[in-house]
């Protein structure tokens, strides 16, 4: 009787517990909900962290879906197969140099069957129909050096695909495939594009095809070291390897970029070439096969805090002009260096490689207006272009410079070759065209193409410093080069002769 009375009183206890928590419980919802119906009344917005800061609605009631148009614009999209014939390494990891005929008739009777043969590369990407036609636009770097094309349609339909014309300058290629008909994709206009807006990506990667992906527009304008005329729309709308030479898609169905390059260690990041950009360059690539530029003739950098203090400006806004080519447009125009380049036909340079890719908009023998400031002051300056190729073949002539005492032809650098190079815009160096034949410098290994950054430790910046310094060095001196060869640095030392 005793024992039952314990359980009773213990199972009593635990009820009223639990109702106590209960209640405890109710009192803090309650409490919490008093106190945000002090501070959020019914119909008001939260506020913000700062005044400034408004909300923005979504127009439409939600997130947009993207199945209606993806099924629409999905037959304009194409896969590219492309195949390369490469010499295959002979086995066992011998190489032959070919430098002895005999040697080379001995190396392939010994070898015959097995290497080095040709062995194909095979290689994925993407494409879209610009018109009804057959004409496809890719990336260049998809097509670049293929022996075969294969183009294959949302059908299953297969055509061999024939190049048209590149630019690897802009990465921009077109092909064409022999069919009448075919849904083609419409171009929109990239200039309307805004940081937020939303896009889709269409393309085979890793083999995929017609994978669609969706993000929005992350920034503009993207300098990311491609080309002299980088201005990429960067997205967070997944491009993978084989995604190349897709499009991006707006909205309203149009093409807004050609989808080109990812950042291999980062996720949700992708870049897109401007269709702006490309619109300008497929009438001449279907045309003429290549892009003709113009050419304005100068070297620029770019303005850092410091620089634009010493200038006494405001901001860091313009391309300063670090170089003027001889024979140039910009030399019979007047420009100088030092000179600030702040608009370019009313359009305002805000970066210093927005001007390359402004110049190269224009077609050659057009004139136009630029707005300078020199010594504080604002002038317009009257440029009428020429073209590019034969503008640089000039200043390579012009700025060519020999010398006997160290054995070297050396010119100086043009502007796209110090962007294509990542070279300093300050320190870059001159380009080594000529190497005087049993001379110390071959000896050491100095090859053509290599970039002369410095002798004995001076700076190489122009043929003409590197002229002044070699007529100083004195017979059985040490000479000491410091060179960029592609992507390293390399020192070589010779005693003059």
């Amino acid at each position: 009787m005793q024992k039952r009375k314990i359980m009773v009183g213990g199972l009593m206890i635990a009820l009223l517990g639990v109702c106590v928590g209960v209640a405890l419980t109710i009192r803090m919802d309650w409490n919490s909900r008093a106190r945000a119906v002090e501070f959020f009344k019914e119909g008001e917005t939260p506020p913000v962290t700062s005044p400034s800061v408004q909300p923005v609605a979504f127009s439409g009631g939600g997130l947009p879906s993207l199945s209606d148009l993806a099924q629409k614009v999905g037959p304009t999209v194409v896969n590219i197969s492309t195949t390369k014939k490469v010499k295959k390494q002979i086995p066992g990891g011998l190489q032959r140099f070919g430098r002895d005929p005999a040697f080379d008739d001995f190396f392939d009777k010994f070898f015959e069957g097995q290497g080095p043969a040709e062995r194909p590369q095979k290689s994925l990407g993407s494409g879209f129909i610009i018109n009804n036609d057959g004409y496809i636009l890719t990336n260049y770097h998809v097509i670049e050096g293929a022996d075969e094309i294969q183009v294959q349609l949302t059908d299953k339909k297969k055509f061999e695909g024939k190049v048209v014309g590149g630019d690897p300058k802009t990465d921009i290629a077109v092909i064409k495939i022999n069919t009448k008909d075919v849904a083609y994709a419409p171009l929109g206009d990239s200039d309307q594009l805004r940081v937020g807006d939303w896009v889709m990506a269409v393309g085979n990667p890793f083999g995929l095809d017609h994978t669609v992906t969706a993000g929005i527009v992350s920034a503009k304008g993207r300098v990311i070291g491609a080309g002299p005329y980088d201005d990429f729309i960067q997205t967070d709308a997944s491009i993978n390897p084989g995604n190349s030479g897709g499009p991006l898609f707006n909205l309203q169905g149009q093409v807004v970029g050609v989808n080109t390059a990812i950042v291999a260690s980062g996720q949700g990041i992708g870049f897109a070439i401007p269709i702006n950009m490309a619109k300008q360059l497929i009438p001449q690539l279907i045309k003429e096969g290549k892009v003709t530029r113009a050419w304005l003739g100068v070297g620029i950098q770019e303005i850092t805090p410091e620089l634009a203090k010493s200038f006494g400006l405001s901001d860091e806004k313009g391309a300063l002009v670090a170089s003027v080519f001889p024979g140039s447009p910009a030399e019979k125009a007047g420009l100088k260096t030092g000179d600030i380049i702040r608009t370019f036909n009313e359009k305002s340079i805000v970066e210093s490689h927005d001007l390359p890719t402004l110049v190269a908009r224009e077609p050659v023998g057009k004139q136009i207006k630029l707005k300078v400031l020199r010594e504080g002051k604002e002038k317009e300056v009257d440029v009428t272009l020429s073209e590019m190729e034969k503008g640089e073949k000039q200043a390579e002539q012009s700025t060519a410079t020999s010398s006997k005492e160290l054995g070297l032809v050396v010119r100086d650098i043009t502007p796209e070759e110090i962007a294509d190079m990542h070279l300093s815009p300050e320190k870059h160096g001159v380009v080594v065209t000529g190497i005087e034949a049993g001379s110390a410098a071959e000896a050491s290994g100095v090859l053509r193409g290599d970039i002369l950054l410095a002798v004995n430790d001076q700076v190489i910046n122009v043929a003409s410093d590197y002229a002044a310094i070699a007529k100083k060095i004195r017979k059985g001196n040490i000479v000491r080069l410091f060179l960029k060869r592609e992507d390293a640095t390399i020192y070589v030392a010779f005693r003059r002769s």
